[in-house]
């Protein structure tokens, strides 16, 4: 029987069944009958709900506008939860106050599950779920597992209690998600959360028993149960009696004996406090101590020693991660522990690595299973595989990311660099203090960029600090010593020294001899070639510094020379009078004399004043380079943003803070990266979210201050709008995939007292990048838990311009006055792994939190294909009614409008081939039981029990003797498995006319495009001749540059799609070799030891494959 609150939740629906049978009115049902045990037929019994999505609750009846028999249940929600405009949050807009109701829709803190008998107990208690039907109901019953565990049963029910039940014999899989048919067509499908539904398939017919639980544990619980029921039966408990709990208590009993130093039996709680806390860092001395004396205090016990027992029981208690456990009997084939060949499959279908060996697996167990057992037998249990997880090797951020990666040999135009604002100051911009520590802490962060703003000082020694402010001084000299010792610590490339010289002749001859005395041969000093387009690459300036500043004439014989003078002091200066009530025009540029020994010093980075774009294009230099004023520069990226951008290809374009910026707060780098703008000086000494995404960003390409930009931005005929709402001309979509799982270790908020030491977290996600990137979502709040909440919470967003997308975790503190910031990880999105990950959290000022991290799961899918098959995933694409195919823009151009035309053809065909392909990708993951986000590696291992007959062999065998492997029944098939074999053949079907036709269609889209291209240099001339002026001309030579993207961008589609076939047969392969369902028996037996020789083979099936495609591999590079 349930437990006492689940009598009251009993008592609860049983009063609302017998309401809804006796005259109360529900709404009546619709649709036809089902075959599955049904209590609700005609729809009277119904109590007709919608479901919320997020935390598996109901909307609120009022907010759905429907009259419900059971409208008291109300269960946490997100409707009303505000959108975020920045990481303060105004306090009114918050959750409306949530309804409680007595149930099992949450576990008692203090009781982790962690075993497979943990989650049989609790399904013989008994839990509320919700049945959902195709007709758009949602009825609420109560579940449970019969004592002798042989049938699940549902109350209240008008049908006869031996029918309101399901064999456990009879179920085929429990699946998770919403992986049905009913799911799939339900009216209210999008308001169920993924991670709190799951379905039971049982009987002859596969028919579905489709549930959605009050919250991811319990769906866990009752996904975990079921599982280990179809395994063993009523042999369940037997099955279970711990192999886990025996490591664990074997491992922990040593540690125990080691501390026990006299042999009593028993240690001081002192010695018990600091043992766990050494295992598991994180935990407070505070809580450890109080859960002994609760402990005590429960069994009356008189003293503080601590026994075995006890130690082992409160570190169970208090180290024992439900979420992890969850996670690994997914993967332990029913087992309270993984062998290694389970590892194997985690690492290869979940954590994206590729060819994993046996070997992987035993080093991982060797490093990271603590009980002796463990090590020797090659078993990895729930403490290793926490361990692990936790573990540098399951970081988030990709290690190859951690080192220089990416080609360095661009033009110094190509790169963002990352550049810091008046590095002197460390306070704010009027009356702040300067301080050499500004340097060193901006080049020890990668900064490759820094400010220099020279005024003449006292005793003939240059200072620098903010003409016309309050700002303190630093002596020249003083920082070019710190600049030559700190210079190339974080990064050998160049390092750009930022000069604003306001100094007197005099005084300009001693910067010179400092620079030359000091920096010597780091200074690059070789005038720039006129016969080149750009400038060197980063490569090519290793370990050199470069002087942007004002640069005589060419011509100028004399030891000096007058330029303009370059003054952003003076700008603030004026803003300030400005606001103070003085009125003052407008600051005129001033001539001031530059000596020829300075200017000399100057070479690839000589300053220069924007006028207009037209007139850049015209006449600017490659080594010249442009400072923009960030409220120019924003009007820029809105009136012309095309024009910026490529402007930006070809020249360097600096960025600086606003005057209005007084207080020293950063602008948004991003507004600027998406037009191209390299150099985005910011403000270190400020933290906060904008500061955030620079750190983020430079954290890639081994945190060596140069990022590549994205291709579109550096390709001379290309059309890219930096404020583009929509998906990137020829770049592939991509769906990002979150699932944010809990949380460990959060620190109550720096200067929060209100609320003593309790935290009530939530987490945002953030995606920063263009216009058409932007987005953000937030789980719910977890009350009083800031230690390991559970959030369990999915999103999906749409990334249109990977190469710039952004994303950032931010852990918030829900309070009543204004929520607050308790720690923050941003990572560029090309940097993220996917898989199961841990995610370490920094604080505002950017130090790491000890031990804070969050939980997550990643699935990174291709819209359109693309992407990197082995670490990406492969192609997920949402219906649409037709489909939509490239087409090209007409320019009035006779001749050139003829070559365009001729690619219609070839572009209608490489769509139909990509999307073909993926399309038949979909209904094959369905009826594997998997959503779209599942590589087909997953779908393979989730079908391969169906594929086993009642006398342990298998019904359908793989033939990988092709290179397109075939699928061959054993006998006859049930209907469901025919649908099963239907779908594969079509999905292989399209994936070999891909493979056999893109090379003509590939080869006909570069053709087209190189033809058109002949016609780039004398574009202009035909134009003219056709009578084209003005905007028209403008537009002509747009739709030219954009029908070129979208050429080059579906021939790069194309190509991935290839690359995304390959990737899926070798899954495939591996797959059936895996789950020894290969014909002819050369896969692994399923021994956990067995594997070895098995998976050897691994390596050289999908090889070939791949060698099979080599002399097709017609798509290289060199042809981009």
């Amino acid at each position: 029987m349930p437990g006492t609150g689940g009598c009251v939740r009993y008592t609860e629906l049983m009063a609302e069944f017998v309401a809804e049978n006796c005259g109360v009115s529900s709404p009546s049902g619709g649709g036809g009958k089902s075959a599955q045990p049904d209590d609700d037929a005609d729809g009277r019994a119904a109590s007709e709900v919608s479901v919320s999505n997020g935390d598996c609750g109901l909307c609120p009846p009022e907010k759905q506008g429907l009259e419900t028999a059971n409208a008291s249940v109300v269960l946490d929600g997100k409707t009303g939860i505000p959108r975020k405009a920045s990481i303060i949050k105004d306090g009114s807009r918050r959750c409306k106050e949530r309804k409680k109701t007595v149930s099992f829709s949450s576990m008692p803190t203090e009781k982790k599950i962690s075993s497979a008998s943990d989650c049989i107990n609790s399904m013989v208690d008994g839990s509320e779920l919700r049945k959902v039907r195709s007709n758009s109901r949602v009825y609420h019953r109560y579940f449970l597992l019969d004592a002798d565990m042989q049938s699940l049963r549902w109350e209240p029910s008008k049908k006869e209690s031996d029918k309101a039940k399901i064999d456990v014999k009879s179920i085929k899989e429990v699946r998770t998600g919403k992986n049905t048919d009913t799911f799939r067509t339900n009216g209210i499908s999008d308001q169920i959360s993924e991670d709190c539904a799951f379905s039971v398939i049982y009987g002859e017919n596969y028919e579905s028993l489709d549930l959605v639980a009050n919250s991811a544990d319990v769906a866990n619980i009752w996904v975990t149960g079921l599982r280990y029921l179809i395994s063993y039966g009523k042999h369940t408990l037997n099955m279970i009696q711990s192999s886990q709990d025996n490591m664990r208590a074997s491992w922990l009993g040593d540690l125990f004996d080691e501390a026990d130093i006299i042999g009593g039996k028993c240690i001081s709680l002192c010695s018990a406090i600091q043992l766990i806390k050494k295992l598991s860092p994180g935990l407070k001395n505070v809580k450890i101590e109080l859960k002994f004396k609760e402990l005590h205090k429960a069994k009356d016990k008189i003293g503080s020693d601590v026994t075995k027992e006890e130690f082992i029981e409160v570190f169970h208690d208090l180290c024992t991660r439900p979420e992890i456990y969850f996670l690994l009997v997914q993967f332990s084939s029913n087992k309270e522990f993984l062998d290694t060949k389970d590892l194997m499959i985690f690492l290869e279908a979940e954590q994206g690595m590729a060819k994993v060996s046996e070997d992987i697996s035993v080093e991982i167990i060797q490093k990271y299973e603590p009980s002796k057992e463990g090590q020797l037998k090659g078993w990895l249990s729930l403490d290793g595989f926490t361990n692990y997880l936790m573990s540098p090797d399951c970081h988030i951020f990709d290690p190859e990311q951690k080192t220089v990666c990416q080609d360095m040999n661009q033009p110094l135009s190509h790169y963002y660099i990352n550049s810091s604002h008046n590095t002197y100051l460390i306070e704010d911009q009027f009356r702040g203090p300067s301080d050499i520590t500004g340097y060193i802490r901006a080049l020890k962060m990668g900064c490759r960029s820094v400010e220099l703003d020279v005024w003449d000082g006292s005793d003939n020694e240059p200072v620098i600090y903010t003409g016309h402010t309050m700002t303190s001084h630093i002596v020249f000299r003083s920082v070019i010593d710190i600049i030559n010792k700190y210079a190339f610590v974080a990064s050998e490339f160049p390092l750009i020294l930022c000069v604003e010289n306001h100094c007197s002749l005099k005084q300009q001859k001693v910067m010179f001899q400092h620079l030359k005395k000091i920096l010597g041969d780091k200074i690059h000093s070789d005038p720039p070639n006129l016969e080149d387009n750009y400038l060197p690459s980063p490569s090519d300036l290793k370990g050199k510094i470069l002087l942007k500043g004002k640069k005589l004439a060419s011509n100028c014989t004399g030891s000096e020379g007058e330029v303009t003078d370059e003054d952003e002091g003076a700008e603030m200066s004026q803003r300030m009078n400005n606001e103070g009530g003085e009125q003052q025009t407008v600051v005129q540029p001033k001539k001031f004399q530059l000596s020829k020994d300075l200017s000399d010093l100057v070479t690839l980075c000589k300053s220069v004043r924007f006028k207009d774009f037209q007139t850049a294009f015209q006449n600017q230099k490659h080594w010249e380079l442009c400072s923009f004023n960030e409220v120019f520069a924003s009007r820029c990226a809105t009136d012309q943003p095309g024009e910026f951008v490529n402007y930006n290809k070809k020249f360097l374009a600096r960025v600086y803070p606003s005057p209005m910026r007084i207080d020293s707060s950063n602008m948004n780098p991003q507004d600027f990266w998406k037009c191209g703008c390299q150099i985005v000086a910011m403000n270190y000494q400020t933290p906060g979210l904008m500061m955030d995404l620079n750190i983020g960003w430079f954290r890639q390409n081994g945190n060596c201050g140069y990022v590549l930009r994205p291709a579109i931005m550096r390709e001379q005929v290309s059309y890219f709008s930096a404020n583009t709402k929509d998906s990137v001309p020829g770049v592939s979509p991509q769906l990002l995939h979150i699932k944010i799982i809990s949380g460990q270790n959060f620190p109550k908020p720096k200067g929060s007292g209100a609320k003593g030491d309790v935290v009530d977290p939530y987490v945002y996600v953030e995606i920063h990048g263009i216009p058409a990137d932007c987005a953000e979502q937030r789980t719910k709040t977890v009350h009083q838990n800031g230690d390991n909440p559970i959030f369990d919470e999915s999103f999906e967003f749409q990334i249109n311009l990977p190469e710039l997308a952004m994303v950032r975790f931010v852990v918030l503190d829900d309070d009543y006055i204004g929520d607050e910031f308790i720690g923050q990880y941003t990572i560029p999105f090309e940097c993220i792994q996917p898989g199961f990950r841990h995610i370490p959290l920094q604080s505002l000022t950017g130090e790491l939190l000890p031990h804070a991290w969050l939980f997550a799961h990643v699935a990174i899918t291709n819209r359109r294909g693309g992407g990197k098959p082995h670490k990406r995933g492969l192609s997920v694409r949402k219906g649409k009614k037709g489909r939509e195919y490239a087409t090209m823009r007409i320019l009035l151009i006779k001749a050139v409008d003829e070559v365009f035309k001729s690619a219609a053809q070839p572009l209608r065909e490489a769509t139909d081939l990509r999307e073909n392909m993926q399309n038949a990708i979909v209904p094959f993951k369905e009826l594997c039981g998997l959503s779209a986000v599942a590589n087909l590696k997953q779908c393979i291992l989730a079908l391969s029990p169906r594929l086993i007959g009642t006398d342990s062999s298998p019904v359908l065998l793989f033939n990988l003797k092709d290179q397109y492997p075939t699928v061959e029944a054993q006998g006859l098939l049930p209907e469901v498995l025919k649908k099963v074999v239907t779908a594969y053949e079509m999905m292989i079907q399209t994936s070999r006319t891909l493979l056999e036709n893109s090379e003509g269609v590939y080869e006909r889209i570069l053709q087209v495009q190189k033809t058109a291209m002949e016609f780039h240099e004398k574009l202009h001339d035909m134009a003219m001749k056709e009578g084209l002026k003005g905007r028209k001309l403008h537009k002509s030579v747009e739709s030219f540059t954009w029908n070129i993207t979208i050429l080059k961008g579906q021939a790069d589609l194309l190509k991935h799609a290839r690359a995304e076939v390959l990737e899926n047969l070798k899954q495939i392969h591996y797959a059936a070799l895996t789950c020894n369902l290969v014909k002819g028996g050369t896969g692994p037996s399923s021994g956990s030891g067995s594997g070895s020789k098995g998976r050897r083979s691994l390596d050289v099936i999908p090889e070939t494959v791949a060698e099979k495609a080599v002399g097709e591999d017609y798509i290289t590079d060199e042809e981009n």
